[in-house]
Formats: structure tokens, C-alpha cells, sequence
């Protein structure tokens, strides 16, 4: 009997042990999953404060990009150009102060690669009306230290004056030599494409060029008579003709001396109507040819240019008869030494099919330089038509340019 309450006593006590061990592991297992259910809410919220850091570090790299484009930009952008008051005083005319213009010019340069570049023109008219006009728009394409590429309204590459010495501060006469105006003698513009570009030679001489195909000029009729060759650059090739040409230079350095040949060619017809309904007759010949030249010995600066611009005859076109436009000038400046002052003088010929048009001139000037880019300017102009029976006016100019 005492031997059967032992075993029974052991083994209540061996059920209560192993139920006490059982609660045991069950609290450690319950204490294990609340510690995993922790351990699993830290590991979302670090994988949420890991994504909100990474978020925060794109941004600050992003930021960092373009802090770091802003102290090396690849994009920039220039402001340039010039404008010129004055008062004219013609022999036949009353004397008029005017405002010769404002021509702001806009550079955006892409890296080294390309720049978009354009001219402005600001103008007041007799009637006190504001006009504004493109010079010239371009893309150009620095395609290497030798080539650039360029596309859209250009300034005529004929010649010297036109692409380079015409801005009112740099041109040393508060006038264009006779027939290098607008729509005269020498091209003013052209719409198309172009490479220029230059080459040191060994021998430390230069050449440099500039060849184009474009849409050519149109002409315009008075009558049966050719009026003017219109080269403002036209958006529109309406003969259907482009014009190809360019101009070639050597320049040597030792002798400061630079020289250039401009040529031509292409087809030209005369328009008539109104814009928007333009019609044109038969194509003609059309070309040109031009030199010119500078040089800069000393105090000196001496330079000279020829441009014409010819059309051939057309049988069919109420004006049948070919002509051609003719121009050129010498001009010579001299600096005088230790002060500001400078004294120009120039002599031209402008020869047009309209005996009325064709002009001798003399002009004479006196400049006061403020800064290099500031000029003061008082010439006098002695105007002469060679035909017998014509005359031309003389005229005073007084000019105040200025280049920014």
C-alpha cells in the first residue's frame, strides 16, 4: 500500500513538474514572438527612415548637380551692341537732329560647342514712328578650331564693311561710304547656310574664308527700269534659284596688312504685288565681285574696298535691260599721338544704272575718342553727281556713338 501512494505522489509530482517546465517554455516562446514582433516593427520602421534618408540624399545630389553647373555653367549668356545719336545738316534740306538707332546684340553659347546669336535694330522714323527689324539671327556650330557652321540670317560675307566696320562705333565716319547703304552697291544680308573659318599658316601669315549658299536677292521695278537690287535677306526664294558665294582673305601679320577677294553667283528675278501675293518674272544672270583691303602702319589706319553687284538682260521682263551696281572707297585715319583725337578722311564712287543716283564724294572728319568704345564725331560730306546738268547735296554730320 505505502509502496502504491509512492508511485502515485512521484508521479502527480512528475505531472506538476512537467506542467510547471511546459509554462515555462510557453512564457520563453510568448517572450521570444514579442520580442521578434519588436524586433520586426524596428525593422519597418528602419527600412521607412532608410527610404526617407535615401529620398533626402537623391534630392541633395540633385541639388549638388546643379550647384555644380552654376559654378562651371555649360550655358552662357552675353549682352552686346550699340546705338548712336546725331543732328544732319543738308545743303538742300533744313538740319534735323536724329536717332541713329539701338542694336542690341544677343549671344547664348552652349558650352564650346554652339552659340545662338542676334542683332536687333531699334529705329525712329521722319514720321516719329518705332521701328524694329532683325539684322541678323545665327546657330553656329564651332565645329573645330578651323570651321564654324552657321545657319540663318547672316550678314553679307562680300566685302569688309558690311560684316565688320558698319556698327556706328567702330565705322570711323558718322556716315556708310556712298553705295554701301542698304539696298545700294554692296549685299546686306542673306538667309541660309554658311562655314567660315580661318588657318595659321607656318610661315605665321593668316588665311581665313567664309563660303555660303543662300536665297539670293530679288529686284525691284519703276517702271521698265530696274529700281534697286533688294538684299535684305530674304525668308523666301522666289525664283527658285539659291545664290552660292564667299569671300577669301590673307592676312599678314608683319605687315599688318590683310587683303580679300569677294565673289558670286546665282540668279535674280524682279518681283512685283504686294506681301503674301508676290509674283515673279523669268530668272537672269545675277553675280558678284568685290576686293577689298586694310592696313594699319603705325598711327594709321588705311583701308579700301570695291564691291558690284550685276544682273543680266531678260527679254520677257518689263525691265529687259541688264545692269549693274558699282561702288568702292579709300579711306585713311590717323591718331595723333598722346591724346584723343583723330582725324579721317575718305573718298567714294557710286555708279548705278540711274544716272540720277550715281554719286562722287569727299568726306572729311574729326573725332574726339572718350573710350575706346565712346566716339564723337563731326564730317563733312561733299556729295557730287558726275552726270552733266546733276547735282548732289553736300552735308554736315555730328554723331555720338557708342558700343557696349
Amino acid at each position: 500500500m505505502n509502496i502504491k501512494l509512492t508511485s502515485l505522489a512521484c508521479f502527480v509530482g512528475l505531472a506538476i513538474s512537467s506542467n510547471t517546465m511546459a509554462q515555462t517554455e510557453i512564457e520563453k516562446l510568448r517572450s521570444e514572438v514579442d520580442t521578434l514582433n519588436k524586433k520586426a516593427q524596428e525593422w519597418e520602421a528602419y527600412q521607412t527612415i532608410k527610404q526617407k534618408i535615401e529620398k533626402d540624399v537623391s534630392l541633395l545630389n540633385d541639388k549638388a548637380r546643379e550647384w555644380e553647373e552654376w559654378k562651371a555653367p555649360k550655358t552662357l549668356v552675353h549682352l552686346a551692341g550699340f546705338a548712336d545719336v546725331g543732328y544732319t545738316d543738308r545743303q538742300d534740306q533744313t538740319g534735323s537732329f536724329n536717332f541713329g538707332g539701338f542694336s542690341p546684340i544677343f549671344h547664348y553659347q552652349f558650352a564650346d560647342q554652339f552659340m545662338l546669336e542676334a542683332e536687333l535694330e531699334f529705329e525712329i522714323t521722319e514720321g516719329g514712328k518705332s521701328t524694329a527689324s532683325i539684322g541678323y539671327l545665327t546657330i553656329d556650330w564651332f565645329v573645330n578650331d578651323y570651321m564654324a557652321l552657321v545657319a540663318g540670317k547672316f550678314l553679307s560675307p562680300l566685302g569688309q564693311f558690311r560684316q565688320n566696320i558698319h556698327p556706328s562705333w567702330i565705322n570711323k565716319l558718322a556716315s556708310a561710304p556712298t553705295g554701301f547703304g542698304h539696298d545700294q552697291a554692296a549685299p546686306n544680308a542673306d538667309v541660309g547656310f554658311m562655314a567660315r573659318g580661318g588657318y595659321l599658316m607656318e610661315s605665321n601669315n593668316s588665311m581665313n574664308y567664309a563660303l555660303y549658299i543662300a536665297n539670293g536677292p530679288t529686284l525691284e521695278a519703276d517702271g521698265s527700269e530696274i529700281d534697286m537690287i533688294e538684299t535684305p535677306g530674304l525668308g523666301k526664294d522666289g525664283d527658285g534659284s539659291k545664290t552660292v558665294g564667299g569671300r577669301f582673305g590673307m592676312f599678314f601679320p608683319a605687315s599688318k596688312f590683310e587683303f580679300g577677294v569677294s565673289l558670286a553667283t546665282g540668279n535674280v528675278s524682279v518681283r512685283s504685288g504686294t506681301a503674301g501675293n508676290y509674283s515673279y518674272d523669268a530668272s537672269r544672270s545675277y553675280d558678284v565681285v568685290g576686293t577689298d583691303f586694310n592696313w594699319r602702319p603705325g598711327s594709321f589706319d588705311v583701308r579700301g574696298e570695291f564691291i558690284q553687284q550685276e544682273y543680266g538682260a531678260q527679254s520677257t521682263s518689263a525691265a529687259p535691260d541688264s545692269g549693274k551696281w558699282a561702288a568702292w572707297y579709300v579711306q585713311a585715319a590717323y591718331r595723333f599721338s598722346g591724346t584723343n583725337w583723330e582725324a579721317v578722311a575718305r573718298i567714294g564712287e557710286y555708279d548705278t544704272p540711274t544716272n540720277s543716283k550715281d554719286v562722287e564724294q569727299v568726306t572729311v572728319g574729326a573725332n574726339y575718342l572718350f573710350a575706346t568704345n565712346l566716339v564723337g564725331k563731326m564730317s563733312y560730306e561733299f556729295n557730287d553727281n558726275p552726270n552733266a546738268g546733276l547735282t548732289a547735296a553736300n552735308r554736315v554730320l555730328v554723331q555720338l556713338a557708342y558700343g557696349f
